[in-house]
């Protein structure tokens, strides 16, 4: 009687534990293979700062989709078309949200389109994006603006080629898309590149306090202090912007109104006024304010900065290591242009070879190497069940390296996206044919799929062959090594292709090159 009553206070914990631990992991027996989780940090051991080569090299051991734990949050890894399509579009309103984080959550201020949870909201400024800030109108509008600063740009290396100076292509590039942004955003471009920077370096950044509950409140890494200096520094940049234009609105005459440009002339209205129009209008089935303004600004410039800078940078290195793709791409531009005068957007339709070298590059060096949504229900794949608030990661790096789909995956071949016959996992055919960018093959996945997919898609494929075409069109590049010298001709394959562990997976080494002139002076630039 006394051995039953002693047993009873020590059974009665033990279901009390089991209780806990299958409301917090319901499904656990359920979730798809598994390595061995360390008590309290789970499975982040297994993790390299290169995140999406950790997860390959799981997925090989675990196979397609496997399961992991960082910290306290469950997560699962897809690395194949087959599960990415499964997930992104048959199961896209199963995980149709994103995992905030404190940096997240403070540079979005709560409200922004990328990490908004899916809803009523989102939905208007997912509208408001796609329709008014982004749609076709508004990119054909800014058309004259951007290549204006393609052309300056291109003058920036003719000055430099004439001089023999080395040029610094990585932060060349920044400075383009920055300015880009910005004007097409204030109007005129702001000195907003090192705080943007910034805002992407720490909205990359792996933090504990994010992960590990009972960490929540603990500023291990000294993230926190990092994230209040940035975001102030960021938030100053808006507000001024902000005021400036809303007083600048006060100030307006009666008639028409005239926006910040060249001369008298009646100018598009950039991002600002479109968002404070919206601001004011009490039909608006959203009330957008101060707030939801400055969010959806953080997105334009954290977003559109990095991933236009860094695809233009990887393409232009692959080249540099593949000189024979180089020649045949200038031959294409050549036979369009004809020489007389600098390519430009509408020419980028009829460059089906360039559109090919973005392709490939995007396979190998994708703008976002891993697709991240939250699940927001249970989610039965398969045979397995993926409670809400799991994590997943598509990891578009890995699929793009698949060799069950890619023939020689690790090759620079563009050449597979000027073929007829589509990818047929049931055949073993490898060759890609006709396929795009635009989340329906899921092949490749740049600028992700479904609900989630890139708002910006349309502004990047605008702006991103027709400046690649551009520099090919005036320039050769004679690559400065580590050492700053010079590499020779027959050393070019040596440039490092090496990643940097950052949020949109940069080079490691910045781009440094002497621009060799194509033209004559006074030519195509000065027309």
């Amino acid at each position: 009687m006394i051995l039953d009553q002693l047993l009873i206070l020590p059974l009665f914990l033990l279901f009390l534990i089991l209780t806990i631990l299958f409301k917090i992991y319901p499904f656990q027996s359920k979730l798809p293979p598994s390595p061995i989780a360390l008590p309290i940090i789970g499975h982040f051991h297994l993790l390299s700062p290169l995140i999406h080569h950790s997860f390959h090299k799981l997925s090989l051991r675990y196979g397609p989709l496997f399961s992991l734990r960082l910290g306290s949050v469950p997560c699962i890894v897809v690395s194949t078309p087959e599960y990415a399509k499964l997930l992104l579009k048959y199961n896209d309103l199963s995980f149709s949200s994103r995992k905030h984080t404190i940096a997240i959550s403070r540079f979005t201020y709560n409200s922004s389109l990328v990490f908004a949870p899916y809803g009523s909201y989102w939905k208007f400024i997912r509208r408001l994006s796609t329709n008014e800030l982004l749609g076709s109108h508004t990119m054909k509008n800014f058309r004259s603006l951007r290549e204006r600063e393609y052309r300056r740009l291109l003058q920036v290396f003719a000055s430099k080629s004439v001089a023999g100076v080395a040029v610094n292509f990585t932060e060349e590039l920044l400075k383009l898309s920055n300015n880009v942004i910005s004007e097409m955003m204030f109007g005129r471009a702001e000195e907003a590149m090192s705080v943007v920077r910034d805002v992407t370096w720490i909205l990359g950044k792996v933090n504990v306090s994010d992960y590990i509950w009972f960490c929540k409140h603990l500023d291990l890494q000294g993230f926190g202090k990092r994230i209040e200096d940035i975001h102030g520094r960021f938030d100053a940049l808006v507000e001024k912007v902000i005021a400036e234009r809303e007083e600048l609105r006060k100030k307006k005459e009666n008639g028409e109104r005239k926006y910040i440009g060249d001369g008298d002339q009646p100018r598009v209205k950039d991002f600002i006024d479109i968002l404070l129009d919206f601001s004011e209008d009490e039909s608006s089935e959203i009330k957008l304010t101060r707030v939801h303004i400055k969010a959806l600004i953080t997105d334009f410039f954290s977003a559109g900065t990095d991933t236009i800078a860094i695809a233009t940078e990887w393409a232009l290195a692959e080249l540099i290591n593949h000189p024979e793709v180089m020649k045949r791409a200038r031959e294409e531009i050549e036979d369009v242009v004809k020489s007389k005068r600098l390519v430009n957007e509408t020419d980028a339709t009829n460059l089906p070879y360039i559109q090919a070298i973005l392709k490939e590059t995007f396979r190998l060096h994708p703008p976002l190497p891993l697709v991240t949504r939250a699940c927001v229900q249970d989610c039965k794949i398969g045979n397995y069940v993926i409670p809400a608030k799991t994590l997943l990661f598509v990891n578009v790096w890995a699929i793009g390296r698949d060799p069950t789909c890619w023939e020689n995956p690790l090759e620079f071949q563009l050449e597979r996206f000027l073929k007829s016959n589509h990818c047929d996992h049931n055949h073993g055919q490898k060759n890609m044919g006709p396929i795009d960018v635009r989340g329906q093959h899921f092949q490749l996945l740049p600028f992700g799929s479904g609900t989630r997919l890139c708002p910006g898609l349309n502004l990047v494929m605008q702006e991103l062959p027709t400046l690649l075409a551009a520099m090919i069109q005036c320039f050769d590049f004679k690559v400065v090594g580590k050492h700053g010298k010079l590499i020779n001709d027959d050393e070019q394959d040596n440039i490092a292709m090496d990643e940097r562990p950052e949020l949109t997976a940069p080079r490691a080494c910045d781009l440094v090159c002497v621009p060799i002139a194509r033209f004559k002076q006074l030519n195509i630039l000065d027309t």
